[in-house]
């Protein structure tokens, strides 16, 4: 049985320190909210997610920029300690690369595709996203599903590490329900993506499963090419004379 881990109470190991990944990507989150809100006036206002412009007016940083930006004062305080704490607990079992790819990777291709949602559904997406909170959410879900049926520690109540990650997914769901879904996609896109991920979907076994179904694909197209060569009767079989 897995040790009891700790979130949002003591019991815990302790905050990562300044130097890892996690803690840059707190001051990162902490940095681009400051930095939105100051300048939201002007040019800051393009940091965000807008769904209908990304592919339409080549706002293509959108997707990664809007990670790091929130939208109120606690959700920022509480975003930067999330991805600091938690963040922290996976890049000591996953290591700063897939911490990344976990945290922006999945944010950001969320917001790829509620962008080309909006291309091809109308009115499926809100004017404007926030990502700071689909980050922490995804890394929330994540840090869960890790830890799996072993016993974390939430706010002093013990329960399963997969319960942990339902009560992060809950908290999207619960918003959809009462805001309407449309200002949750980019939640709801990095559900299914990070519950992906942590069950061992990445880029290199998915293209590796490309790369399979494709030749299969090949092999299947040349063998309607081929036939069956029926036997000359009034030849002899030249196989009874080999060897």
């Amino acid at each position: 049985m897995r040790p009891m881990r700790s979130f949002g109470g003591r019991g815990g190991g302790g905050l990562p320190g300044l130097e890892t990944t996690a803690s840059k990507l707190a001051v990162a989150l902490v940095a681009g909210s400051v930095l939105f809100h100051l300048t939201k006036g002007g040019q800051g206002g393009l940091l965000l997610l807008f769904p209908d412009f990304v592919f339409t007016r080549f706002f293509l940083w959108q997707p990664l920029t809007y990670a790091f930006i929130e939208g109120s004062p606690l959700g920022i305080i509480f975003g930067a300690i999330i991805i600091w704490s938690i963040g922290g607990y996976l890049e000591s079992i996953w290591g700063g690369k897939r911490l990344l790819l976990a945290g922006v990777g999945i944010t950001a291709l969320a917001g790829i595709l509620t962008s080309v949602l909006a291309l091809v559904v109308p009115n499926a997406t809100t004017q404007m996203y926030f990502g700071g909170n689909v980050m922490t959410t995804a890394l929330w879900v994540a840090y869960g599903l890790s830890i799996g049926r072993g016993e974390t520690n939430f706010w002093g109540i013990p329960l399963s590490g997969n319960a942990l990650a339902g009560i992060g997914a809950g908290f999207v769901v619960l918003s959809a329900v009462t805001a309407g879904w449309q200002t949750q996609v980019p939640d709801l896109l990095a559900l299914g993506l990070v519950f992906a991920y942590v069950r061992g979907a990445n880029p290199r076994r998915l293209m590796l499963h490309f790369q399979h179904w494709r030749l299969q694909r090949q092999l299947k197209d040349r063998s309607k090419h081929l036939r069956v060569v029926p036997k000359n009767q009034n030849r002899p079989d030249r196989d009874q004379y080999l060897n």
